[in-house]
């Protein structure tokens, strides 16, 4: 990663090459890969590498609707009280306020499209939270930045 601050405009045109992150920009999140592809004021998107066991306990972004558009492997997904899985070529919509979270909970790596709208300071957060490794430390500051955990035991199988 580099430590170029990402400061957001207007969309900038242009190509993310595959296998890359705009801007070389790559993210180590508790064993989750994350490359930006595109960011703007109005969007931001990153690619997912989620190997098996890894996931994203159950959160709401308040001020942000959410998709996840599935490229490989299969997410195990919980959606408003809900368990649902989606696999490659799904698109999941998790509109602001949803409380939602995603597991690979198969035995091969799972990859995805995400993409949230507006962009709020979800890139600043991935900055925060590159190689941290304390989840309680990852909880506390993704609160700074718009990102709210639900209590741990809070949904069941999660």
């Amino acid at each position: 990663m580099t430590g170029e601050e990402i400061v957001l405009g207007p969309l900038p045109k242009g190509i993310t090459p595959a296998g890359q992150g705009m801007r070389n920009k790559v993210w180590n999140v508790l064993g989750h890969t994350y490359s930006m592809k595109a960011a703007s004021e109005s969007s931001f998107a990153f690619e997912t590498l989620d190997p098996p066991g890894t996931g994203v306990p159950p959160h709401v972004h308040p001020t942000q609707d959410e998709h996840i558009y599935v490229l490989d492997g299969v997410f195990t997904l919980y959606l408003d009280g809900q368990w649902e899985t989606a696999g490659p070529g799904d698109t999941v919509r998790m509109p602001k306020g949803l409380p939602h979270a995603y597991y690979n909970r198969s035995e091969d790596l799972a990859r995805a499209l995400f993409w949230v709208s507006p962009a709020g300071r979800l890139a600043q957060l991935f900055d925060k939270l590159h190689d941290l490794e304390d989840p309680a430390e990852v909880v506390r500051v993704s609160a700074l930045y718009d990102v709210n955990f639900l209590p741990p035991g809070s949904v069941e199988g999660a």
